[in-house]
């Protein structure tokens, strides 16, 4: 069972639950230490005073505000545990939701909640209950480490989770960064829907960190002094060269079939249709006085 990493109590309305907090992920990837190239020695980090350059110990660093270049305002663990907030020791909820409402961009880290022995046993279910009977999420508050935050509340099988979330003011705005309008054919538009329909899985358990796993191959490989393979050649991709879109998704959507085992009279995505502008051909000439002219299409 993973460790408690906070307790209190969940308020909602005039029930309390009281819950223990516990890491809902773990952070699997492989980290590195620097080193002096010449002799492998260890190279660390030391908190160094900028006035007398002496190198500090945890238990001389204390906590500050710098108000201007020249004055720093003092503050102490003690004046911050005694800040008036009411979510120190609760999650409090303050609304529900509808979860796909949510902007997941908000969504940061998320944690278990357990219920803390058998009295919370039973409104604990409740509100996992409700909250999946009526497919809603819980807006809550909360303080951790002397800072009040926004969090989450939904369920995950029969455990109640939070999520950290982003108050609406860190989140910026991607306005600047949208891509100015284009022009885009419906039959571009049509081939990629098929090509996320044949991509489209309920199961994404069988993913794996192929970055990580290889990364282990090569440190075993270098504490065994063994020399490293080759690794496999990539297909080219050009890059800042005028692509032809539609040829593009019509072999992505073939190669997700191909993948998925799909081709042929096994395939389960529409038939593709030539696109529109391949197919169109001259019209004959005896044939000109019946043309009839069609409305283009907008984006």
């Amino acid at each position: 069972m993973p460790s408690t990493i906070w307790s209190g109590a969940i308020s909602f309305g005039l029930v309390t639950i009281p819950i223990r907090v516990s890491a809902a992920t773990e952070n699997r990837s492989i980290a590195f230490h620097q080193y002096h190239l010449e002799d492998m020695g260890r190279i660390r980090t030391r908190k160094v005073c900028e006035l007398d350059g002496e190198t500090l110990g945890q238990e001389e660093i204390g906590k500050g505000y710098e108000l201007t270049k020249d004055q720093t305002i003092p503050v102490t663990d003690e004046e911050l545990d005694q800040m008036p907030l009411p979510t120190a020791k609760a999650i409090e909820i303050v609304a529900f939701v509808d979860r796909e409402s949510i902007d997941p961009v908000r969504i940061a880290d998320s944690y278990y909640l357990s219920a803390e022995g058998a009295v919370a046993a039973k409104p604990y279910v409740l509100l996992r209950r409700a909250l999946e009977r009526n497919s809603k999420a819980a807006i809550a508050k909360f303080a951790w480490h002397n800072r009040e935050r926004l969090g989450l509340l939904s369920v995950r099988d029969d455990a109640l989770v939070l999520h950290s979330m982003k108050w609406p003011d860190e989140v910026r705005s991607p306005d600047e960064l949208a891509p100015t309008a284009v022009d885009l054919d419906e039959d571009e538009i049509e081939r990629a829907m098929e090509l996320m329909d044949s991509m489209t899985t309920d199961d994404i358990s069988g993913y794996r960190d192929h970055y990580r796993e290889a990364l282990e191959e090569l440190i075993e490989a270098k504490r065994e002094g063994e020399g490293l393979s080759e690794p496999a050649a990539k297909e080219g991709k050009g890059a800042g060269g005028v692509v032809d879109l539609m040829a593009a998704l019509n072999a992505s959507v073939e190669k997700a079939r191909e993948a998925r085992g799909e081709t042929g009279e096994h395939a389960t995505v529409h038939e593709m249709k030539p696109s529109k502008k391949a197919a169109k051909k001259p019209p004959a000439k005896k044939a000109a006085a019946k043309k009839v002219t069609r409305k283009p299409r907008s984006a």
